[in-house]
């Protein structure tokens, strides 16, 4: 069984969910508890046929929770140097870094949902750091890792978000609002991801078989990328509605990304949870070391190396291979050179108020974006070594 697909657990997460809305209905102030019966059902009946997976999970869960008491008592103490304050972040960080170099797909160190987890619980860390959290109750603090709408696939929510709906306690009138949002979410991401997904994946695959022309390359990179929009979409929506019908607000992941004008709207409507918590803690961290220490004589030029840096990390987490390194350095250099156009072009300033530079911008914009998905998935690379193998044959 796994997250939001297959018969057994949608069969599963209708009787989670019925019980939490007789619950939410009757009495919202239980949905705390019901919360962490629902996703230790969850886990245990999606974990317990891989028992490695499962310890690795709670093990995880529990260490975490013990690394951020403990780096709260050493901050109460004024042992909050650099020194201590990496050390903390690179232990809490330190199982994914592994798993993510592991020669092994389900290697040791791995198991389903260990970069949403792990971002969970840095960002807590970093923002006890810098003052935002003062302490955490054990509670919370593991309902909010180990929340099961979100635990393998985002969105990554922020804790102090969380706490604020886990302690809350609704009206009928508000819970029959939350309630009504939850289950129209659930049907447009299963719609999406059981049916809008399906169809892209079969034209796609359609695609990637032909013989290489424009055409094909072209009709490759809109169907996947059409493919990964309603596939994670769907995936996203159907999380956020569990979650809203288990009275948890988490934040949506997807705002209509395919109307974005540049490259920066498009990050602030893709993946949203995973773009905002990479600006929050890398580029923004980034951009602070590189102003203090006076690396670069211009802030655009600090910003457009930023980008690089940002998404060149969110390459490497999404892997190792090629394919997901180039991705990263794609979108930094392009949103580099959008940070540069906007900030230094006159004309740019000049423009783009008009609509027919937003017009073009958008159709420039989407096939950037269309192109971006064609490298992630491979298929560039693969076009590439296949046109070498086939000049290497002719030249023979």
């Amino acid at each position: 069984m796994s997250f939001y697909s297959g018969f057994d657990f949608f069969s599963w997460l209708a009787v989670v969910l019925i019980a939490a809305a007789v619950i939410g209905f009757w009495k919202s102030k239980y949905l705390k508890f019901y919360r962490a019966f629902a996703s230790g059902l969850l886990i245990y009946l999606i974990y317990h046929t891989t028992p490695n997976q499962l310890w690795l999970l709670l093990g995880y869960a529990i260490f975490a929770l013990f690394l951020t008491k403990i780096y709260i008592y050493l901050k109460s103490r004024g042992n909050d140097s650099d020194f201590v304050f990496h050390t903390v972040v690179g232990l809490a960080l330190m199982l994914l870094v592994f798993y993510k170099i592991s020669a092994f797909e389900e290697g040791v160190g791995g198991f389903l949902g260990i970069s949403y987890i792990c971002f969970r619980s840095v960002q807590v860390i970093i923002e006890i750091h810098d003052g935002v959290i003062a302490d955490i109750q054990a509670f919370s603090y593991l309902g909010f890792l180990l929340f099961f709408p979100s635990l393998s696939s985002g969105p990554i929510d922020r804790s102090r978000r969380f706490c604020q709906d886990d302690a809350r306690e609704y009206t009928r009138e508000e819970y029959s609002k939350l309630f009504e949002a939850g289950t129209f979410k659930l049907v447009l991401g299963a719609f999406y991801k059981i049916v809008c997904s399906e169809i892209c994946y079969g034209w796609m695959q359609d695609f990637f078989a032909k013989p290489y022309s424009t055409l094909t390359v072209l009709g490759s990179a809109y169907t996947y990328g059409l493919y990964l929009f309603f596939d994670f979409a769907g995936y996203s929506a159907m999380a956020v509605g569990t979650a809203y019908v288990l009275g948890i607000q988490l934040p949506d992941n997807f705002r209509l990304p395919f109307i974005s004008l540049d490259m920066k709207d498009f990050w602030n409507r893709w993946h949203i949870s995973l773009s905002t918590w990479f600006r929050d803690f890398i580029f923004n961290r980034f951009m602070m070391g590189a102003l203090k220490s006076k690396w670069f004589s211009d802030r655009i030029y600090a910003a457009s190396a930023g980008y690089i840096v940002n998404m060149f990390i969110m390459g490497l987490w999404h892997g190792l291979e090629t394919h997901y390194i180039q991705y990263g350095l794609y979108h930094g250099v392009i949103l580099a050179i959008t940070e540069i156009y906007q900030k230094k072009s006159k004309f740019y300033k000049k423009s783009k108020g008009k609509l027919w530079y937003k017009m073009a911008s958008w159709f420039i914009t989407l096939n950037i974006v269309m192109f971006g998905f064609l490298v992630f998935s491979g298929y560039i690379n693969t076009m590439v070594q296949d046109f070498i193998k086939g000049a290497v044959i002719i030249g023979v």
